[in-house]
């Protein structure tokens, strides 16, 4: 039985008891430096990647699907991102909590909770990979871990340089990054992408030089890929069966000359608006794709 007083009773010590009363312990990684919550992804990821996992992350089930590294198993699922359970994340008694400008709308809530740490990462027509970059120093900075920040900055850049390396061979055909939406629908990873971003930190180049549409949607027609017959056409994620079946048959996709000519590489489900770790996953996967390994 669980018994409180009521005096300078603080809300780790209302924690505690929840997690008493429930049958469970206070997570130990919730007891040292910072506590976290995280309601967007990139924010999530680059906390983990600096050392500083959230004790509480919104969609975790989602996250965890994707995710290039795993939460701790005590990690407190929050609900949905554009509506997190605020009562859930009064009761994990965040320090800090881990937004971004996709949930300004809802930032005054979370205020109430605790502080807010956001930032505007992708914002069409601006590169968004120098942001997630400069996110792990100024998140490291934020938490008090500095020197975190900059040897995950060293390690991140020299990481891309190896890959830079790898893909020289294959540096000199462009490509063009996209997900299949259906049979007929692409959406493109633009100058403005993550993935676009880390293609042009591993020497390459985006064949597409315009922007990136942000939406779930796939908004351009699957007939814009004529215009590029000399590209590598390289599809993120997994392609639904019955948009396979429909290409295996459609005249359009398989006129185009870089299938023909089987220059289409198929990359796992990647995040495309998360972290630098998420950045790196996509060049290791483009290179063992390049290199036949994938």
């Amino acid at each position: 039985m669980v018994t409180l007083s009521g005096k300078g009773l603080t809300r780790r010590a209302l924690l505690a008891a929840a997690c008493a009363a429930a049958g469970g312990a206070l997570p130990a990684f919730a007891a040292q430096g910072m506590r976290l919550a995280a309601v967007d992804w990139a924010m999530a990821e680059t906390a983990m990647a600096l050392g500083h996992a959230p004790v509480a992350l919104a969609e975790l089930i989602a996250f965890r699907d994707a995710a290039v590294a795993q939460p701790p198993r005590a990690t407190v699922d929050l609900g949905l991102r554009g509506a997190p359970n605020l009562e859930a994340l009064s009761l994990v008694a965040p320090d800090l909590i881990l937004s971004s400008s996709y949930y300004s709308a809802i930032e005054p809530r979370l205020a109430r909770i605790a502080p807010v740490f956001t930032r505007a990462l992708y914002v069409p027509g601006e590169p968004a990979f120098p942001k997630v970059m400069a996110l792990l120093g100024d998140l490291a900075g934020r938490l008090g871990d500095a020197a975190a920040g900059t040897r995950v900055q060293a390690a991140a850049a020299a990481e891309f340089a190896m890959l830079a390396g790898r893909a020289t061979p294959h540096a000199g055909r462009a490509c063009l990054l996209f997900e299949l939406g259906d049979s007929r629908h692409i959406r493109i990873f633009g100058t403005d992408s993550l993935f676009g971003g880390a293609l042009e930190a591993m020497g390459m180049r985006n064949a597409w030089a315009g922007g990136t549409r942000f939406a779930f949607a796939a908004p351009i027609p699957l007939e814009r890929l004529a215009e590029y017959p000399e590209a590598r056409l390289v599809v993120a994620g997994a392609i639904p069966v019955q948009v396979e079946r429909a290409l295996r048959s459609a005249a359009l996709w398989n006129s185009l000359p870089p299938v023909r000519a089987g220059r289409v590489h198929r990359l796992p489900e990647l995040r495309p608006f998360a972290g630098i770790p998420s950045a790196l996953r996509f060049g290791h996967e483009l290179v063992a794709a390049l290199e036949g390994r994938g």
